[in-house]
């Protein structure tokens, strides 16, 4: 198991089960896996409170995802079509967030 600071509110069987599928993400983001889809990416992000942003059709592949509660940013390209993130994004992404101590 690893350090998650993120607050399950619910405690039920679902929310249980939620949170072991958050954890074994967060525990393949942080092998700088080559094969992580966008989805479950932004399922990382999002369970630490960041919520997905982007300017529309002027954005093209271009996403922030925002957290209110600190004003914090990550930005990067969506990929195209069912091609996994980049492996620089994902090494941006985790060293923000150990810098931040989220994970």
């Amino acid at each position: 198991m690893i350090k998650c600071n993120y607050v399950l509110v619910a405690m039920s069987g679902e929310a249980l089960s939620n949170m072991s599928k958050t954890d074994k993400l967060i525990e393949k983001l942080l092998t700088i896996p080559n094969d992580l889809r966008y989805n479950e990416f932004k399922r990382i992000l999002e369970s630490l409170g960041y919520e997905e942003y982007n300017k529309g059709k002027t954005s093209g592949s271009r996403v922030t995802f925002y957290r209110t509660s600190d004003s914090d940013k990550i930005s990067g390209d969506r990929p195209h079509g069912n091609k996994p993130v980049s492996i620089g994004w994902i090494k941006r992404v985790v060293k923000h967030l150990k810098n931040k101590g989220d994970i």
